[in-house]
């Protein structure tokens, strides 16, 4: 996991930016209206507000500044003496420590400031103080310009870094330029490095990703190093050398053997002897590159002889290692990125060094014992001679013995096809699925002619009784399922009950009757038809009586009937005239009531208030319709302040009314005449 991630450091914001962003918060956060009639305190709480909050919020970004940029003694030794290569380790530091000092200023400043606005003992005097501690603050904050803007570079450098975590398992890639070090990264990760011909085209660590043996590897592409002096090499080779350094990895040193890259192989030998010692308890191996060029036997004797001079070099490390002496296999490869020949097992071989040695390591540390001690394997021992094979039932094995022999018998369809000269030559018969009483019928050839009648003509001679009984099977099925509707024609009943039964019919055909009635006539029928109760026989007197043969009480049934019935003139209550003639005689109230009755229009109803619901309105309650009508309300507001006819109305009226623009301009404001 990577630990350190520079991309997630806040912007810098430059020296004006920084006081342009924090005045306006103040501006934007804190009261901005004061009267001079306000009390004395009250003026030194305005002012002393601004003052404080502004010194929070500087001291605020100043503080997430220094907190998210990295401390140098704090972070890892490798990304330490990188960001020293890089920036300078001590112009860093004094940046940083600028940022420190305006901060502590600020605070100064502020509390300097807030003692005198304790004293101020008007408004300008306290407006005069908070102008002069903002001032202040903002002079602070406009010295450190040069600091923001070198820590703002710092900053987009740092997000381009790579992410490397120094704790992982890693493999570096080091040699002089030139030499085949990008083309070998971008072969075994998806890392995509330029690659061109001439010297120093990586200037920067590069970072791909690996796998073997189901483990994640990070491999860091160094730029070239050339043999000379530590004091004179540049900023690009000391990139290199701080990975070398501090970095726990596998170390491929690439040689060219070819001399394609510039630099003989006795170069190439004197940078390995000079950097020899950043090797220290790291696998090391060397890697003869561009082999397509020049193999490694056909080299000259004096180069094979340095050759080998480095790999008895290589060889001390196999031994710090606890490997055997002998054992140089993995020590030095050759390989062609042109022709990809020897790549993998390069990179196969620098996975399994790292791996053993790291396992190695973690066997030696004191954690491996304390984690010893929490293990016990337990071996069971025998407690005597005596053999106890696994114990399975017989039913078992007869069963999975069975299965295996079906599994042999079995012959697929694909079998039979490939013995019978493949696809396309044998053709699957279906006549061997056929249900017969015989199997030997089954290849038989159908005849078309059978007893001088066609095969397919040949019909049954029993069909039509078979015909017969199918029809009444489904009739007895329908009449099952027709029970409801089922009719009886009377021929089996006695004659009290063919009575009943023409009673029980004359009743359903008056229902019928009575429902087509009211959906034809709906609203406008009467509730009793006439032409149908000529013999007044629907009377309230003959529902009463059937009622009470059943039991029911028909009292509310034939109040309900009367009240419903039509003809009945609406009876008018006396209450409303009682209210109002409460203190007037008897005789001049009535007098009074029967005027107030006689002048009420017949056909005036109770008023509904305009929020009850109606049905048919589309409303759901009450409350929905009040809201709609609020709503209504609301909407017409405008239009009507504006003094529109309605929706449609698009006038525009003058915007300048010539009795406000024209005339003789007096003293005050125009809008005032």
């Amino acid at each position: 996991m990577v630990q350190y991630n520079f991309k997630k450091i806040t912007v810098v914001p430059t020296g004006k930016e920084f006081v342009d962003i924090i005045l306006s918060r103040t501006q934007r956060r804190t009261p901005t209206q004061v009267h001079k009639g306000y009390s004395i305190s009250r003026l030194r709480q305005f002012y002393m507000r601004k003052v404080k909050y502004t010194q929070e919020n500087f001291h605020l970004k100043l503080s997430t500044i220094i907190d998210e940029f990295p401390r140098l003694d704090d972070i890892h030794p490798f990304y330490g003496d990188l960001l020293h290569v890089l920036y300078n380790k001590d112009h860093y530091k004094l940046a940083l420590g600028q940022i420190n000092t305006a901060r502590n200023l600020i605070s100064k400043i502020q509390k300097d400031y807030v003692k005198l606005l304790k004293y101020g003992d008007s408004l300008y005097r306290c407006k005069s103080l908070k102008v002069a501690a903002l001032g202040r603050m903002c002079t602070v904050i406009k010295r450190i310009g040069p600091s923001l803007a070198y820590l703002e570079q710092i900053r987009q450098h740092m997000a381009r870094l790579p992410s490397i975590d120094p704790n992982t398992r890693t493999i570096l890639i080091c040699g002089y330029p030139n030499v085949g070090k990008s083309s070998f990264i971008n072969k075994i990760t998806r890392a995509d490095v330029d690659v061109q011909p001439y010297a120093f085209t990586t200037k920067s660590l590069f970072v791909g990703h690996t796998d073997y043996e189901y483990l994640r590897y990070q491999v860091i592409d160094t730029p070239g190093i050339l043999d000379r002096p530590f004091e004179d090499r540049n900023i690009i080779e000391m990139c290199s050398i701080t990975a070398l350094a501090h970095l726990r990895a596998a170390v491929l040193f690439f040689l060219d053997i070819s001399g394609s890259c510039g630099y003989s192989i006795a170069q190439q030998a004197a940078l390995f002897h000079s950097i020899k010692s950043l090797f220290m308890n790291k696998p090391l191996i060397i890697v003869c590159n561009k082999t397509d060029l020049q193999p490694l036997d056909k080299i000259s004797e004096d180069d094979l002889k340095l050759v080998m001079e480095m790999k008895s070099e290589a060889m001390k490390t196999v031994i710090g290692q606890g490997g055997e002496p002998t054992d140089d296999s993995g020590v030095l490869l050759t390989m062609s990125t042109l022709t990809e020949e020897g790549v993998i097992a390069v990179k196969n071989a620098a996975c399994a060094r790292l791996l053993d040695q790291r396992v190695e390591q973690k066997m030696k540390s004191k954690k491996l014992n304390d984690c010893l001690n929490r293990f016990h394997v337990a071996m069971p021992k025998p407690r005597d001679q005596k053999e106890r094979p696994p114990c399975i039932p017989q039913a078992v094995l007869e069963a999975k013995a069975k299965i295996t022999v079906e599994k042999e018998k079995r012959k697929l369809e694909r079998d039979i096809e490939n013995e019978n000269g493949g696809a396309g030559v044998y053709s699957a018969s279906l006549k061997k699925h056929y249900i017969l009483a015989h199997d030997e019928w089954k290849e038989d050839n159908i005849p078309e002619i059978l007893d001088g009648h066609n095969v397919y003509d040949f019909i049954d001679p029993d069909i039509l009784m078979r015909l017969e009984e199918l029809e009444k099977e489904e009739g007895v099925l329908q009449g099952l399922g027709d029970d409801d509707d089922f009719e009886m024609d009377g021929a089996e009943l006695s004659s009290e009950e063919q009575a009943a039964l023409a009673e029980i019919r004359k009743k359903k055909s008056l229902l019928i009757q009575q429902h087509r009635i009211k959906k034809s006539t709906a609203e406008s029928r009467p509730t009793v038809p006439r032409k149908f109760d000529k013999d007044r026989r629907f009377t309230s007197e003959r529902m009463g009586r059937q009622l009470s043969t059943l039991g029911l009480d028909p009292t509310k049934a034939i109040n309900r009937a009367r009240s419903k019935s039509r003809g009945r003139k609406r009876e008018r209550s006396v209450d409303g005239g009682v209210v109002d003639s409460m203190e007037v005689d008897g005789d001049q109230s009535n007098k009074k009531q029967r005027l107030r009755s006689l002048s009420r229009p017949r056909s005036r109803s109770q008023s509904r208030p305009p929020g009850e619901l109606v049905p048919g309105e589309g409303f759901r309650d009450t409350a929905q319709k009040k809201k709609a009508i609020q709503m209504a309300k609301g909407s017409s507001k405008k239009r009507n302040k504006d003094a529109r006819k309605g929706e449609a109305d698009r006038v525009i009226p003058a915007l300048k009314p010539k009795h406000l623009f024209s005339g003789k301009r007096s003293n005050g404001k125009t809008q005032r005449r």
